[in-house]
């Protein structure tokens, strides 16, 4: 049976042989009844088909116009085929009928008309290609296997073309239809943040998404058959999907426009704290250079025989920056202030990183003294414990170590000489004080 979405079935009859009794007759009329009516609702189906009466309306253009001009002759061959078929059909019941139990003649005729080239099409119905020894036949003949054959042929590519072009009709416009909402959607809320073409690169995206679409939408109404890919190794008709390969690109592009839109929006909604931060950042960056400065000053006059490095000045460019920022908030000109946001914010925390870092080598000499005076105390409180503040030797080096420490400009590395010697006069006495000596037992 065929239903429309199948081939025609193929005629299980046998070539031209031994005469046909009354019951091998009966049988193969009733089963070629049957086929019969298969094949004429999955004609009627085919004629009827939702895609095939689109093609008749639509204006086609490019493959799917080629394809359909042969498409409508296959169809209007396939009902010729199909009165041929049923007319042969009709010819052998009337033998069938002279009598209910048919003679030799009857029997010869009804075998040749089932099994033989019992079938005339006319050139009308025939292919009308000119054969390749002269013109074209007047008619053909054709045994009922080979015109079910000749059938399935044009039926199978007729719907598979039919079934393609619906298939890409029903899959593509409507999602290209839903696509160019969320696009209108989205334009409106790119115009009410400024965002427009010639002004923003979101939105000369968004110009050419919407070009991209109109011309898509118009391309797949008139040449369906240019988006559809076959199946590969598929021989049922319809057998593919529709490329929506252009769609989802589009798809893709309107969201990455989307996701920018978006975060103008944010930009929007949080733009007064983000400036906020940004002027709470750039002020401590220039209180710390200051004191980097400050610092500096300090260093040179207390610090003999040291590199210090010299310090910038505040950062006056990205105060240029902010206060540009500042404008285009109160212009409301959010698809500019978005970008410069960003790379405020980035720059600014770098400033503040670099003034610390600025600080933080201005101030090493004095980090170093500091590191010296601390060490001299806390092993002047340790031979304290251990009774030997008195010792003349300690004294006198802890007095020139002190002496070099706390006097400007203070020389580093003669001072941590000192120290060091310091340190080793009361080591080398505490090591003293250690050694084993006589044991009281009292």
């Amino acid at each position: 049976m065929i239903d429309g979405r199948g081939p025609l079935p193929r005629l299980c009859g046998q070539a031209p042989g031994p005469v046909m009794d009354r019951d091998e007759a009966d049988r193969a009329l009733a089963r070629l009844g049957a086929e019969h009516e298969a094949i004429e609702t999955s004609l009627l189906a085919l004629q009827d088909h939702a895609g095939r009466r689109l093609l008749e309306g639509a204006e086609l253009t490019g493959v799917t116009r080629e394809r359909w001009a042969s498409t409508e002759q296959s169809i209007t061959l396939l009902w010729g085929y199909f009165d041929a078929y049923a007319g042969a059909l009709a010819q052998a019941r009337s033998v069938r009928a002279r009598r209910r139990y048919p003679n030799r003649d009857d029997l010869v005729a009804l075998t040749e008309l089932l099994r033989g080239q019992g079938v005339t099409v006319a050139h009308a119905a025939a292919r009308p290609d000119p054969s390749v020894n002269g013109p074209a036949k007047l008619s053909e003949r054709f045994t009922l296997e080979e015109l079910v054959a000749r059938m399935n042929e044009l039926y199978a590519r007729s719907l598979d073309m039919v079934v393609a072009s619906d298939s890409v009709w029903s899959a593509l416009p409507a999602r290209i239809d839903l696509l160019a909402a969320e696009l209108h959607r989205t334009r409106s809320l790119a115009h009410s943040v400024g965002v427009r073409p010639g002004e923003h690169p979101a939105g000369d995206d968004l110009e050419a998404i919407t070009h991209e679409l109109t011309t898509l939408r118009v391309q797949v109404i008139s040449d369906p058959l240019a988006f559809w890919l076959p199946g590969p190794g598929s021989s049922a008709p319809g057998g593919g999907r529709p490329d929506t390969a252009r769609y989802d690109r589009a798809a893709r592009a309107l969201d990455d426009v989307r996701r920018e839109i978006e975060a103008v929006l944010a930009v929007r909604q949080d733009a007064e704290q983000r400036l906020v931060q940004l002027r709470d950042v750039l002020s401590r960056a220039d209180r710390t250079l200051t004191e980097a400065r400050s610092a500096r000053g300090e260093v040179l006059a207390k610090i003999a025989a040291s590199e210090v490095p010299a310090v910038s000045g505040p950062a006056t460019v990205l105060q240029e920056r902010l206060a540009a920022a500042s404008e285009y908030r109160r212009h409301a000109q959010w698809h500019r202030l978005s970008p410069l946001l960003e790379t405020l914010e980035r720059e600014a925390e770098e400033e503040l990183l670099r003034a610390r870092e600025s600080l933080t080598a201005v101030t090493a000499p004095l980090a170093v003294r500091a590191e010296l005076r601390g060490r001299l105390d806390a092993y002047k409180a340790k031979v304290a414990r251990h009774g030997l503040a008195e010792d003349p030797l300690l004294i006198e080096r802890y007095d020139a170590a002190r002496r070099m420490l706390w006097s400007a400009p203070c020389d580093l590395r003669v001072a941590g000489q000192a120290v060091l010697r310091y340190q080793e006069a009361a080591a080398e006495l505490l090591s003293q004080r250690r050694a084993p000596g006589p044991e009281d037992r009292r």
